[in-house]
């Protein structure tokens, strides 16, 4: 950053197209009886123990609606979609095989994203705000979701009955999981604002495509001769006891 400072006498303010973020929030969600959908349809009545190989957020679905008689403000709902991989075992000290489905939540929140009743069109065919049956402009802020891949906190087999035959309950087995969320959620809109703004600079660094070789990158590491040396007990050299007290000698 220190190359493209400039002197403050040379700085000029231009209007420019932003988006502003009007309100945002930060969640840390437990999210409980998260039902897999397996690939393989049922989960095979051998598998007695699952575990989750891992959990990602495959796609995140989003619907702003404002909130009644609260203007201004806007209900954002949320509904993700997670790609799951479990390892199944018929026993635990088996080796285990690797199933593979999707699961979903969904979660809502309310932020604040301001007012406007303008209809702005754009070159490439881009439109924001709409007039509905009523003749008022909607002109809804846009939502954006951050999060990064949840957390499997329980993986557990449940039964469900599903059906009687002559044989009694037929129990349908399915997989849940308890997944920990972190997310971020924001409600923004185009606006013009005036910013300070610099002269244009060219970049002082040179391009370069040149790798350094495996071996080139392993002689500057340095010999790890602490690694070689045997460890002796720290409170014996020392000539404490590991409770603090002080070593007696034989003489004593």
């Amino acid at each position: 950053m220190s190359e493209y400072h400039q002197n403050d006498a040379a700085c000029s303010v231009v209007p420019m197209k932003v988006d502003r973020i009007f309100d945002s929030c930060s969640d840390k969600d437990c999210i409980t009886n998260v039902q897999v959908t397996l690939e393989c349809g049922e989960l095979p009545q051998s598998i007695t123990l699952v575990k989750t190989r891992c959990v990602s957020i495959e796609n995140i679905c989003m619907n702003v609606e404002p909130i009644p008689f609260n203007r201004g403000y806007f209900s954002v709902d949320l509904t993700f979609t997670f790609g799951v991989e479990l390892l199944a075992y018929e026993r635990a000290c088996d080796c285990p095989i690797v199933l593979r489905g999707c699961a979903s939540a969904a979660k809502s929140v309310i932020l604040y994203g301001g007012e406007s009743n303008t209809k702005t069109f754009f070159s490439n065919g881009m439109r924001i705000g709409e007039t509905n049956s009523c003749c008022e402009v909607v002109n809804l802020p846009t939502a954006a979701v951050q999060c990064v891949d949840p957390i499997a906190l329980e993986t557990r087999i449940s039964g469900m009955c599903s059906n009687h035959d002559d044989a009694g309950c037929c129990r349908h087995r399915t997989v849940l999981l308890t997944l920990g969320v972190f997310s971020i959620v924001e409600l923004s809109r185009p606006v013009t604002m005036m910013v300070a703004a610099y002269p244009y600079t060219v970049p002082k660094k040179t391009c370069s495509c040149e790798t350094d070789s495996p071996c080139e990158v392993f002689s500057r590491i340095s010999f790890p001769t602490e690694e070689f040396l045997p460890q002796g007990n720290t409170a014996l050299d020392s000539g404490t006891c590991g409770c603090g007290g002080t070593l007696l000698s034989a003489d004593h």
